[in-house]
């Protein structure tokens, strides 16, 4: 299936990854909502556990396979978060501060490094957004400095070791 964000991927290892904010399947927050409609672009919080032997440092990336785009939308990329790390508090996707000193902000599909909240076009029905952590044999991930969600996951294909995987809803009502 074309939009089933893991076609072609190859198969490796799960591990767990949760949230406070949300349940598997379940509503987005609304602080987790683009702010154009009545969200505050504010990532949900985030644990793992049970992440494989070897691991060196993880990804994190936010994908909606649903939008009408012909290629769904990347809303967030991070990489290099250590292996000694297993959670990222709500905020994370927009405050330094928060994030694991060696964590690098990759970018979105607006060209930003930030978290961008969930935000279907109003009546298209809901969308998924599929939050990926992936655990990697290396603890820093050779990207280019602008890569794109695309080329990061292209690089660390090479790289994985195991991957969690937690998906969040949001529709937005027609007008």
């Amino acid at each position: 299936m074309a939009n089933d964000p893991l076609w072609r991927l190859p198969e490796v290892p799960s591990f767990s990854l949760t949230s406070t904010d949300f349940t598997d399947g379940g509503e987005l927050p609304t602080s987790a909502r683009g702010s154009d409609v009545g969200g505050e672009d504010r990532s949900p919080a985030l644990a793992w556990t049970g992440a494989p032997e070897g691991t060196q440092s993880y990804v994190l990336t936010v994908y909606d396979p649903d939008a009408p785009t012909g290629s769904g939308f990347w809303h967030w990329s991070l990489t290099d978060i250590p292996a000694s790390a297993t959670e990222l508090p709500a905020g994370a996707g927009t405050d330094d501060a928060l994030l694991p000193a060696e964590a690098l902000r990759r970018r979105n599909e607006f060209g930003t490094d930030t978290f961008l909240g969930a935000a279907p076009p109003a009546g298209h029905g809901a969308h998924r957004y599929v939050f990926t952590l992936s655990a990697l044999d290396v603890p820093v991930l050779e990207a280019p400095a602008d890569a794109t969600p695309a080329v990061v996951g292209f690089v660390l294909r090479e790289h994985i070791l195991g991957r969690a995987q937690l998906t969040g809803t949001q529709e937005t009502p027609a007008a």
